[in-house]
């Protein structure tokens, strides 16, 4: 069955948003956030921090070869990866705690699709002009030399961003300067260059194509943001009880006989997800407040007050509608919701700060050679092979003391070496093949096995870590 040629269709086309420029506080508080955000991200790589030399200088490292990953003076190495876990749970729960104190404060201020939209869109209104001017750009069908100008001059520039963003991922991952050098002489490793090309298409198709698509329809967040919200969440509304009905007042008209809405439609051109924020609260919406700015600055020309449009919450209503006082700020932001949620993401900051100042600058892991289990030598000695991995977190290269304590009739032997302390180098992990005997007789006939510890000195600074294991073997 087909639908006529006067039917619409099931899919209508995505018409493109050309938000109108905008001035006021949340404007400017975007624009601040912006600045912030991407120069974090695109300068992070540069700043230098004395790493030893055996590492790149690099304060911030992801450090994939060695699985270790440098936040200045913090360094995590794989086993520790308890950290990262930690980190993920933090950023999920400080993002449960803003959605339900002030909605979705995160899309619209820092999340990245946002961030670099933004950037995108101030691009192109400098580029192609303002609202109007884009609309008039896009609506026209004659590709004319001016059209094709300002469209080259746009895209070129996205691709320069988009470009610059993928360059700036792979710095976090070697030597910022030396791999800068490589990708001008075409010189760095194929996995460089793929990595800024997958990199740098989607940062345009992304932030400069979809845009808002990708907010609606590719994020899972504006599907879970309802659970994380109630009647007190703060979140950009309209007064519907103060604009409606919305119309200019003509002059044969009493004073009353309209609400504050002039029904001007700033709002809406300035949404950069094309909404009307007067339809009440929508999937869309990623409270950015750029209507909050356009909806005062036109009640500032006519007169009326601010706040038609404003952070507000539900539970508010009522006392608005008959005048009264809302409820305090912090009585919206401090309930128990948000206090449970702030108890948890400090509880587990304190204890991933408390576990970072607690581990030590060695470690050490310890797995016994189970083929064979023990080994009997031609004296009747019984011995036992242990892996044993040394993890020296020093910049320098430092002396391991081996010895185990538990059984006096054990003794240790390393292999390689005829002393029992190995030298492990600075920031490196070395693994060191343990033999520890135990004379004949020294073990009772009914034994299967003994625990014992080995222990671990920083011959240095007398730094000592430990773990237990066992012996076996049964002495005949």
């Amino acid at each position: 069955m087909s639908t006529s040629d006067n039917e619409p269709g099931l899919y209508a086309a995505r018409e493109p948003i050309f938000p109108k420029r905008v001035k006021g506080t949340f404007r400017n508080l975007k624009w601040i956030i912006m600045a912030v955000t991407l120069g974090i991200y695109y300068l992070t790589p540069w700043i230098r921090w004395d790493r030893g030399p055996s590492l790149p200088d690099q304060a911030v490292l992801l450090d994939l070869g060695n699985r270790r990953f440098f936040f200045f003076m913090i360094e995590i190495w794989p086993h520790e990866f308890y950290f990262v876990a930690g980190l993920l749970v933090m950023a999920g729960l400080g993002l449960f705690l803003f959605t339900s104190a002030l909605g979705r404060v995160w899309c619209g201020y820092t999340c990245p699709q946002t961030v670099w939209t933004d950037l995108f869109i101030l691009v192109e209104r400098w580029i192609e002009g303002d609202r109007n001017a884009r609309l008039r750009l896009h609506r026209q069908k004659k590709w004319d030399l001016r059209k094709v100008r300002l469209r080259l001059t746009k895209y070129l520039s996205w691709i320069l961003i988009a470009l610059a963003t993928g360059g700036a991922w792979v710095f976090y991952f070697t030597d910022a300067p030396t791999l800068l050098v490589d990708l001008i002489h075409g010189t760095a490793h194929p996995v460089a260059y793929t990595t800024i090309a997958v990199m740098t298409f989607t940062t345009i198709f992304f932030g400069a194509i979809a845009r808002e698509q990708i907010c609606i329809y590719a994020c899972p967040w504006p599907r879970i943001q309802a659970a994380m919200m109630d009647e007190d969440t703060l979140t950009v509304g309209y007064r519907e009880w103060r604009g409606e009905p919305r119309g200019k007042a003509r002059k044969d008209e009493p004073e009353d006989a309209h609400g504050d809405c002039i029904n001007c439609m700033a709002c809406v051109n300035v949404c950069p997800m094309g909404i009307d924020i007067r339809d009440g609260q929508q999937l869309e919406c990623i409270t950015c407040a750029l209507c909050i700015d356009a909806c005062d600055d036109i009640m500032d020309k006519i007169g009326k007050p601010r706040g038609l449009i404003d952070y507000l919450a539900l539970s508010d209503e009522e006392n608005e509608r008959s005048g009264t006082e809302p409820k305090n700020i912090w009585k919206h932001i401090l309930r128990p919701r948000t206090i449970m949620y702030t108890s948890l993401w400090s509880l587990v900051g304190v204890a991933l700060v408390v576990a970072l100042f607690m581990r030590s600058e060695i470690d050490l892991t310890v797995a016994p050679v189970r083929n064979p289990t023990f080994v009997t030598l031609s004296d009747g000695t019984i011995r036992n092979t242990y892996e044993v991995r040394l993890r020296n977190k020093h910049g320098e290269d430092r002396p391991f003391r081996i010895s185990i304590k538990g059984d006096p009739s054990l003794r240790v032997s390393l292999e390689g070496t005829p002393y029992e302390t190995v030298t492990v180098p600075a920031d490196t992990m070395k693994l060191q093949r343990v033999y520890v005997l135990a004379p004949r007789n020294s073990v009772p006939a009914t034994s299967q096995s003994s625990g014992f510890r080995i222990w671990v000195e920083d011959a240095s600074n007398g730094d000592r870590v430990y773990k237990d294991t066992v012996f076996n073997g049964k002495v005949k």
